[in-house]
């Protein structure tokens, strides 16, 4: 797969990707957010047949707030500039947001001020991190960072997702892997939900990073080679990590179910260890163990994440 991690002509690489517009951003989060919503949902009437567009209308989302429809319609035109944490919560409220919408408004609202613009730096686990992941024995797990980045990961999540040591550093990452190998495709069995997760990772990145130029340059690259990542960096849903379960169809051991927990690592809040497991005395919990057993052999295997 040769043709994958090439980027196209005249597309910045780098430091020298142009960052996130976040008054864009900010205005195109509001209007997607209400677009979702229809009158009933809050408990407003309906008037008329024909709604010119989608979802809310400004003032009934203003109303809704307590704010003055040109209050809200600045806010939503990108100038967060002087909006106070009331204001922002009682919008989060009226948008029926959740708590990952609520803190990436506030960051786009109200972005902290950077003195200084300096260069992205590598991201490097601590080495006591890869003792760890080591030691856990049959659990497949890694740390991943910002970017969707993979920084580090045991053999059991080699021999479970692929060996990413054949990967390029820079190709060690999620959205890379999910949107442009198709073999990703095969191996998650909600290939739409895991690529769905992933773009709203992407999203919480960049209101906490929006001069990332990594991230720029990972979205333009993303932007211009999937449709699909195109389609759903559109909708500017946000997700944060959390736990929940995944399938999984291996090459050599067939169909996993297994769980995920995400462990936010304390020094490093942009870093976090993600742990699979499967139910006890279950078939994924004995495909599980064959992987472990057949360790690098099982990695070697073409899974889709190599």
């Amino acid at each position: 797969m040769d043709d994958t991690h090439e980027t196209p002509a005249g597309h910045p690489r780098g430091a020298d990707a142009a960052p996130l517009d976040g008054r864009a951003e900010l205005s195109e989060f509001l209007r997607t957010r209400r677009a979702r919503l229809r009158p009933a949902d809050v408990g407003l009437p309906e008037y008329g047949r024909h709604r010119r567009v989608p979802g809310l209308r400004r003032e009934e989302l203003a109303q809704l707030a307590g704010v003055s429809v040109a209050y809200y319609t600045r806010l939503e035109q990108g100038n967060g500039r002087n909006v106070s944490a009331e204001v922002l919560d009682a919008i989060a409220r009226a948008l029926r947001l959740t708590d990952a919408e609520q803190a990436h408004l506030t960051r786009l609202a109200k972005p902290k001020t950077v003195k200084k613009k300096r260069a992205a730096r590598p991201q490097h686990m601590r080495p006591a991190l890869q003792q760890l992941l080591d030691s856990v024995a049959g659990v497949p797990a890694y740390v991943v960072g910002r970017r969707s980045d993979i920084l580090g990961w045991n053999a059991p999540a080699a021999a479970l997702f692929g060996d990413w040591s054949e990967l390029a550093p820079e190709h060690r990452n999620w959205a890379r892997i999910c949107f442009l190998d198709e073999r990703s495709r095969e191996f998650f069995v909600d290939w739409e939900q895991k690529a769905s997760d992933i773009v709203g990772y992407l999203r919480m990145d960049a209101g906490c990073y929006p001069n990332d130029p990594r991230l720029s340059a990972l979205v333009g690259e993303l932007s211009v080679k999937s449709e699909e990542f195109r389609n759903l960096w559109a909708t500017h849903d946000v997700r944060e990590k959390g736990h929940g379960v995944k399938r999984m169809r291996h090459p050599l051991v067939g169909e996993l179910t297994l769980s995920f927990e995400t462990l936010r690592l304390p020094d490093d809040c942009d870093q976090s260890m993600i742990m699979y497991h499967a139910e006890p005395d279950s078939a994924s919990a004995q495909a599980l163990r064959l992987l472990a057993s057949w360790g690098r052999d099982a990695s070697s295997v073409g899974s889709a994440t190599r």
